[in-house]
């Protein structure tokens, strides 16, 4: 056993690297990494920003008295150092599977996962709630918030910071700058945070003229106070302080985030101080391993690669993701219609907009992780005649309800809400699953919603929603499409209409989005059995096709609803109202989606398997609906 593996094997909490010398504690870094790329190579994760923010974790944790003082961060995208030395070293392999760790701060999971989090720019607000409720019950402990400069473009992010200047607590909040989030940052703050060079030259500057004045007998006051304005003169044009500053808090940095000994010094400074204090820290994403810095974006989060090359591994590349179809139709769409404007929240790459970015740059606009601002901004442009396409992850789009509801809907306006990883996306977990928006949107008046079967329908339903004239959402899923042949033409699907895809006629399969693959399989192997099933593609929560869905309440006594979304207030209960509405009785309805719970981590199939909603889950159900 070599001397690295000895030192991580020996800790296991923080208190183990506090005795630590510095030369120690930079060999433990350089084995934190390999023991990182080694996990995340084989599981995937999200390995840049963790990478990148070894070196501040470790100075963290050596600092400050954790758990005690309460650490909070913000996304948890960088929080694998902090995982590895809080007792969870033997079980990082671990990470983002079945049962396993999370891959992000979770409270249930560790005494030192003072918040949960997921999303981005929740820490400033979570922290300086953690330092008021200290206040109240008299406690010591310090509050430290570690925030990326991509969360802080957010507008929460600045709610935050002006409610804890104001209030004067003592709470230190940690600017991880690393220049990215996932896609490169944009925006005015983000301009201003990258003037780092120039920082650093005015702070040494500044040094030198003070060293100076001191060394000069009898200066007069009037050269003090002349030198202390040129200072603050400086420091507004230049410095990424100043902000910080107007809004109650003490700006220290930019500091260089790699180097151990100036970390820990700056990092025990600040910890005696007793006041709002911002440190501004500058690190580079996927450091310590090449392919990982020259390609942050595409190791922010990475699934399984091979270490030696930096490939991804996968399995067929023939088929293309939900995600690629959907970035090819729509540049094909706009290239028709010069109305179409395409807009995403920080997710250029994730959302498969990349081509559109590169082709039609005029028309397209990231507005970085400003969920809110991108829906809204949508909506003012639809007011002048243009057609907004916001591609935004389903669980992302949470953040945006009420403008949803009240710029979009409630003028019915015409944006079409592209959601990717709609339904279970797998080893993110609960953060992340597209669970929801189902039931959250059909609720909203005026707005369509809809969900393709496979991936030549989502050119289809794209097509149609450009045209509507009102607010659509469409929803896919994380991953591979079905493989069909695409149009190279597509044709609007009529809205509102169903498809029979099956016919039986002892049962009733009513499907919707990427349940009716699945459904079409299991009605497949019940004909063995002798059970014949009818299999309905709704293509649409709402509206539904009324006509359709009333014959086959009349045709069949017994039908089964599948969706992966919850349960309650999903497609299955618009089903059920649908039949209370129209006066239906005497049909047994059996619901299939997932339970009043938030689903765990795991893969894809064994998350569908578990909770019903694969070809067996629902094969079984019917089975269970023929015998009652």
């Amino acid at each position: 056993m070599d001397q690295k593996i000895g030192i991580l094997k020996s800790i296991n909490s923080p208190e183990d690297i506090r005795c630590l010398s510095i030369e120690e504690l930079n060999i433990l870094a350089g084995e934190i990494r390999q023991e990182m790329l080694e996990v995340v190579s084989k599981n995937g994760g999200h390995l840049a920003p963790s990478l990148g923010a070894v070196e501040l974790t470790l100075a963290i944790h050596y600092v400050f008295n954790t758990p005690v003082d309460k650490l909070i961060w913000d996304v948890g995208h960088q929080a694998y150092t902090h995982k590895i030395i809080t007792g969870r070293r033997d079980d990082f392999h671990t990470l983002r599977t079945m049962g396993g760790i999370s891959g992000f701060p979770k409270r249930s999971e560790s005494v030192y996962d003072t918040f949960g989090v997921g999303h981005s720019s929740t820490s400033i607000s979570a922290a300086s709630g953690i330092a008021e409720a200290g206040c109240l019950e008299a406690g010591d402990s310090k509050v430290i918030a570690v925030i990326g400069d991509g969360s802080m473009t957010a507008g929460m992010a600045f709610e935050g910071l002006n409610w804890s200047g104001e209030r004067k607590k003592d709470l230190v909040v940690i600017l991880n700058d690393n220049e990215m989030s996932i896609s490169p940052n944009v925006g005015a703050l983000s301009s201003y945070l990258n003037r780092i060079m120039a920082g650093q030259q005015i702070t040494k500057l500044r040094a030198k003229v003070h060293g100076f004045l001191k060394t000069v007998p009898s200066v007069g006051e009037h050269v003090i106070k002349f030198a202390r304005q040129t200072e603050e003169s400086l420091k507004a044009f230049i410095v990424p302080g100043m902000l910080f500053e107007e809004l109650g808090f003490k700006y220290i940095g930019p500091l260089e985030g790699h180097r151990l000994d100036h970390l820990i010094k700056n990092l025990r400074n600040v910890k005696a101080m007793d006041r709002p204090v911002l440190v501004h820290i500058i690190t580079k994403k996927g450091k310590g391993y090449s392919f990982a810095e020259e390609e942050p974006s595409r190791f922010h989060g990475v699934g399984p690669f091979d270490v030696a090359t930096g490939k991804t591994v996968t399995a067929d590349n023939s088929i293309p993701s939900y995600m690629e179809v959907f970035g090819r139709t729509m540049v094909q769409l706009a290239r028709e219609n010069p109305s179409i404007v395409a807009i995403t929240a920080a997710m250029t790459g994730g959302t498969g907009l990349d081509q559109f970015a590169r082709d039609i740059p005029e028309r397209f606009y990231d507005v970085g992780i400003a969920e809110q601002h991108g829906v809204t901004f949508a909506a003012g442009m639809a007011t002048e005649g243009f057609i907004p396409v916001v591609a935004i992850y389903s669980t992302f789009l949470q953040r945006a309800y009420d403008q949803v509801l009240h710029d979009v809907c409630l003028q019915n306006l015409p944006v079409v809400f592209a959601l990717d990883r709609g339904g279970i996306v797998g080893d993110d977990g609960p953060t992340h699953h597209g669970l929801f928006d189902y039931s959250y949107l059909r609720v909203i008046p005026n707005i369509i919603v809809m969900a393709p079967k496979d991936e030549d329908e989502l050119r289809r339903m794209l097509k149609a929603a450009v045209e509507c004239g009102g607010p659509v959402s469409i929803r896919y899923p994380r991953g591979k499409g079905v493989g069909v042949p695409l149009d190279q033409a597509p044709e609007s699907i009529e809205i509102g209409k169903a498809e029979i895809v099956r016919e039986g006629k002892d049962v009733a399969i009513i499907a919707i989005g990427s349940t009716v693959y699945p459904s079409l399989e299991a009605a497949g192997r019940l004909k063995d059995e002798n059970i014949q099933a009818t299999v309905v593609n709704s293509r649409f929560v709402k509206p539904l096709d009324k006509a359709l869905l009333c014959e086959l309440a009349t045709s069949f006594k017994k039908i089964i609803t599948v969706e992966e979304n919850v349960l309650m207030g999903g497609f299955g209960s618009a089903v059920l109202e649908l039949f209370e509405e129209t006066g239906i009785s005497g049909v047994v309805v059996k619901r299939l989606g997932i339970g009043d719970d938030f689903v765990e981590q795991g893969t894809q199939a064994l998350l569908r398997k578990k909770h019903g909603i694969d070809t067996e889950g629902i094969a079984s159900a019917v089975r269970e609906i023929i015998k009652s």
